[in-house]
């Protein structure tokens, strides 16, 4: 049916937006530090508060969008994120704090309701490349954003940068009121998520993608320290290698579900590219002192690889849900990604400096070793839960 497309493209564009607020608001850091006269820890503290509030309100948002529908979800989430993102325009450090962890409490919508909406409208053997689209549109929003909001604000201050983000956030929302729909015979679930919050091969599968989530965040987060203050390579070319790293890993995003469509498995996929990542991570730590370039030859495809299995492990989530409960599944997998991504920074970057550089690395790789150990028990996840489910039913 040619209205999932419609579906898939509105599910994107809600997820690229939404990564715009929690990824490329920090674009506009300088501009926050003067608008607000913040110190640097302050503005991380301030940014912080759109991922603390989307960790917090992830599982809920689940539940509401398995039991009312992923439109009701979006459309309510969406209008209220950006509420709050106006409000953010209008008032001193302490408003704004508030208002983006609003934003990020009913910005969560999106990432526990559009991989539902995607999930229900395409078939297992077109779900990978489906919600690898939905995956793809996170780096791309970001990237749009790092490259249109400083302009905006250096033309219209913080404020006016807000209310952009407040403006195309209300015009995703109204989108998916008026576009969105669920498959004929959608089944709405209980209000009895006992079942699927204590799933061990979820919670298995959740604990493994925060572990994945470390690699991932120690090299995106480094990767421009690393070249411009620990090898000298200028600012420029440090971002630009950055950003090549980023787009070569949202492309594979695609490459990555077509895969595991054709070989109708996300585990398996998933297997190989944490093994490929904790390889590439163990070769950066080697090559700490090496040519850069020989350096770099290794950053980047490591880079990109660290951050293009979401998809695989997201649909994984999903298909491992019973019947009416993919919302929930989803967001308790988020779940694990949010809270690892929170503290990975902080901690990658007290690591690298306080102790070595390659130490980072080495860390790095070891989370992707037990994650890889914790996927070890089952060929495909998925194959256990169609039994499980048949046995619920």
């Amino acid at each position: 049916m040619g209205y999932r497309w419609v579906v898939l493209c509105i599910g994107a564009l809600a997820q690229g937006t939404n990564a715009a607020v929690f990824l490329g608001l920090p674009a506009i850091s300088p501009q926050l530090r003067e608008h607000f006269d913040l110190t640097l820890p302050q503005v991380g503290l301030l940014l912080g508060a759109v991922n603390l509030g989307t960790m917090i309100a992830l599982v809920p948002w689940g539940f509401a969008a398995d039991r009312h529908g992923e439109r009701l979800v979006m459309t309510i989430g969406g209008v209220g994120a950006a509420g709050c993102l106006a409000a953010a325009a209008f008032g001193n450090a302490w408003v704004a704090g508030a208002a983006l962890l609003g934003a990020g409490l009913f910005g969560a919508s999106v990432n526990a309701a559009s991989g539902r909406a995607v999930m229900s409208w395409f078939g297992a053997s077109q779900r990978g490349f489906a919600i690898g689209v939905r995956q793809t549109a996170t780096p791309l929003g970001a990237a749009l954003t790092a490259a249109v909001l400083p302009a905006v604000a250096a033309l219209a201050g913080v404020p006016g940068a807000m209310v952009v983000l407040a403006g195309a956030t209300g015009l995703v929302a109204l989108a998916v009121a008026i576009w969105v729909r669920e498959p004929p015979g959608a089944i709405r679930a209980s209000t009895d998520h006992g079942l699927i919050l204590k799933d061990p091969r979820l919670l298995r599968l959740s604990l493994a993608s925060g572990l994945l989530v470390v690699p991932q965040f120690t090299t995106t987060t480094l990767l421009v320290a690393l070249l411009h203050d620990h090898r000298g390579v200028a600012v420029g070319a440090a971002a630009t290698i950055f950003a090549i790293a980023q787009v070569i890993g949202g492309a594979a995003r695609l490459g990555v579900g077509v895969w595991s469509d054709r070989v109708r498995n996300r585990i398996g996929p998933l297997k190989i590219l944490s093994l490929v990542t904790v390889g590439g991570l163990v070769l950066i730590a080697a090559l700490d002192q090496a040519p850069v370039w020989a350096l770099v030859a290794v950053l980047i495809p490591t880079t990109a690889v660290s951050v293009c299995w979401n998809g695989l492990a997201v649909t994984e989530a999903m298909e491992l849900a019973p019947a009416g409960r993919s919302g929930t599944a989803l967001a308790m997998q988020n779940s694990a990604n949010y809270l690892s991504a929170a503290i990975t920074p902080p901690i990658a970057a007290f690591v690298a400096t306080t102790v070595a550089w390659p130490a980072a690395m080495v860390l790095a790789a070891a989370c992707g070793v037990t994650a890889r150990v914790l996927l070890q028990p089952w060929r495909s996840l998925r194959a256990s839960s169609d039994q499980n489910s048949r046995t619920v039913s």
